[in-house]
């Protein structure tokens, strides 16, 4: 049976930045830590629900729709889904909704890449407290790795990352997978059981899910070739915690090779999962998120 939601079913605020409309969504205890919950794809932010029911009590949860997705503007140009202007979005949220305190970040999929483009930007560690990542690389420190000295090791390890993420080749191709991508909306709760071993049961799709599916190949488009082929890795500041799902068949370990190069404060560890264990191990993510952010507290 699907997890009821602490989310309100409407917004509870709208932020606007430029053309952008982001709904935003607010729950949990009032005077708690500040945690956004940064969705990828093909979600929403419905995808946090088993996990906010677990940090409610002791966080203010701030769950958005990205650009593009759910009840949020969807820009029409692929260049408005460009990680720069993604993490400036996150940062609007995070004014508008915490304007007085320092943020914890927690992003999955695409919302993990965009967590690290966040905490990538110059100032960052004034706003973000904490930052957890989970099944979503750094584009610049992947791009960094593939194009590092020569090694078998090196070799292995991009070989891998490269059959594991060998479906975006076809994303990056306007209008191609949309037939799939229609059919794969109307089954996705059996795809994930298939594909990620999930309980059905868990997957409770957002009805804008295929319209989500489509636009959102956008973020494919408009940030895999440039920062693969044109890598900036820039040095983290804020405190990293990277939770490796080991069965993860999309985003492989090697991704995070570079990471300890280029955070000062990392904790990595593992959790026997898939890709989607927002889902699956809801408890998991729970615990470490709020154990890591809570640690950060006390030091702040």
């Amino acid at each position: 049976m699907t997890s009821t939601s602490p989310f309100p079913a409407e917004p509870t605020r709208i932020v606007r930045r430029g053309g952008v409309e982001l709904a935003v969504f607010e729950a949990g205890a009032p005077a708690g830590p500040p945690l956004i919950l940064i969705h990828g794809w093909p979600d929403t932010h419905l995808l946090w629900r088993r996990v906010a029911n677990l940090l409610a009590d002791r966080f203010r949860l701030i769950a958005f729709d990205n650009r593009g997705a759910g009840a949020s503007t969807v820009p029409a140009a692929v260049a408005d889904y460009r990680l720069t202007e993604l993490a400036a979005d996150v940062l609007a949220v995070a004014d508008a909704t915490a304007p007085d305190r320092p943020v914890h970040i927690l992003g999955h999929d695409w919302g993990s890449v965009i967590g690290w483009e966040v905490v990538s930007t110059p100032g960052a560690a004034a706003r973000i407290a904490t930052f957890t990542s989970v099944s979503g690389p750094n584009l610049d420190f992947l791009g960094a790795y593939l194009r590092g000295p020569f090694s078998l090791a090196r070799l292995r390890g991009s070989l891998t990352q490269a059959f594991a993420s060998s479906y975006t080749v076809a994303f990056q191709i306007p209008g191609l997978p949309n037939p799939l991508l229609r059919v794969l909306s109307r089954r996705w709760p059996k795809f994930l059981a298939g594909f990620d071993g999930l309980d059905p049961a868990v997957v409770d799709p957002a009805p804008t899910l295929h319209a989500d599916m489509v636009n959102n190949l956008k973020l494919y488009r408009a940030n895999i070739r440039s920062h693969l082929q044109h890598p900036n890795p820039r040095p983290v500041e804020v405190p990293v915690q990277v939770i490796v799902s080991t069965g993860d068949p999309a985003v492989r370990p090697v991704v995070h090779a570079e990471a300890d190069r280029w955070v000062s404060d990392l904790t990595t560890s593992e959790l026997a999962a898939r890709h989607w264990s927002p889902l699956s191990h809801p408890a998991d993510l729970a615990e470490r998120t709020a154990e890591f952010a809570i640690k950060h507290e006390g030091k702040a």
